[in-house]
């Protein structure tokens, strides 16, 4: 059964920092917008305090996250144990997205590796933690990161990525205004 918790534990957030990869997930306030859930790694995910997480978000297809906190700041975060013991844990919480021109940029930035891909940092309030069994979740070995989003940034160069994300990410699929594009 799941247990419910009001802030991150030292044992989540010990749990955390094990991790390799995490999920994200928004939704619009529109019951026909999209639901995003985005696979992320690289490294990303810091915890800031007993209610409070950030992490480095690099250049993508669409900036759905950024979209959804902007309209509604509503975000969960889902970390599963993929070795050792079975377990599943979710932040929910109220965030919001810092651009690099932002005051709150330099102190937060300095958390993070920057990366050539890096387009914002995403933080967020958390007010309730889960755990959970994890036990449909299966066993896998973590063999490294992959390098293909390093590459294509330094293909696209600082005004190509620019220009990317002009076009790509300003406004949401469902056509909602991002932080970069407000």
């Amino acid at each position: 059964m799941g247990k419910f918790f009001d802030e991150i534990k030292s044992t989540h957030q010990d749990f955390i920092a094990a991790q390799k990869m995490f999920f994200v997930a928004s939704a619009p306030l529109s019951e026909s917008g999209h639901v995003n859930l985005s696979p992320k790694g690289l490294d990303s995910f810091r915890v800031l305090s007993a209610t409070r997480v950030a992490y480095l978000d690099i250049v993508g297809s669409g900036n759905e996250t950024s979209a959804h906190l902007l309209e509604n700041g509503r975000i969960t975060f889902m970390f599963c144990a993929f070795d050792g013991p079975p377990n599943i844990l979710r932040l929910y919480g109220k965030g919001y997205t810092v651009l690099p021109d932002d005051p709150e940029w330099p102190s937060l930035s300095e958390m993070f590796h920057l990366l050539p891909a890096t387009r914002q940092i995403i933080v967020a309030d958390i007010h309730k933690v889960q755990t959970s069994c994890g036990f449909g979740v299966p066993l896998y070995d973590y063999t490294g990161e992959r390098d293909h989003a390093a590459k294509w940034a330094a293909n696209k160069g600082p005004e190509g990525l620019e220009i990317y994300k002009a076009e790509k990410n300003l406004v949401s699929m469902d056509g909602l205004p991002t932080q970069l594009g407000s």
